[in-house]
């Protein structure tokens, strides 16, 4: 199912700070691994966008609403809800706000806290296998087998 992601109630959740200037970033990209390991759709709000920075942009496969200052991501998600009809039902709203989630519920979608959705982010990163190439040390027999290969490159150049 996608998910509807209310982001400033989201970022101090999953260890980011709400006054450092790209922890709207951050979250995206976050939210971008999530999307690419469970293969679903996220958009995420934010409120607070000076005149001029708002509007929705797309970021890799995340859609994000920056809602300009003076409104909020709480009443874009729920606008987004309403437009979305009997939709609404197929989507899950992340937020630990009350008012969101009765929104949520009043339009039939699903919704989890933003505590809960952060261990789906830990059980979703944690499920993708650490590959050797992770594994920056090599080891000394390694490193020898490199030298060669390269020695063995530059005679050819040479």
């Amino acid at each position: 199912m996608p998910y509807l992601v209310d982001g400033h109630n989201l970022i101090p959740k999953v260890g980011l700070r709400l006054d450092s200037p790209d922890d709207e970033l951050q979250l995206v990209a976050i939210l971008q691994d999530f999307a690419r390991i469970k293969r679903q759709q996220v958009e995420v709000y934010f409120d607070g966008a000076p005149v001029g920075q708002s509007g929705t942009r797309r970021l890799g496969t995340i859609r994000a609403h920056f809602v300009r200052l003076g409104q909020t991501a709480d009443n874009a998600i729920r606008a987004r809800l309403v437009r979305m009809e009997k939709d609404a039902r197929n989507w899950i709203v992340v937020s630990s706000d009350r008012e969101v989630q009765s929104a949520a519920r009043a339009n039939h979608a699903q919704f989890i806290s933003s505590e809960e959705f952060v261990k789906m982010l830990r059980v979703a990163r944690d499920s993708v296998p650490k590959s050797n190439v992770d594994d920056k040390t090599l080891s000394e027999t390694e490193v020898d087998e490199w030298l060669e290969i390269f020695r063995q490159g530059r005679k050819r150049l040479g």
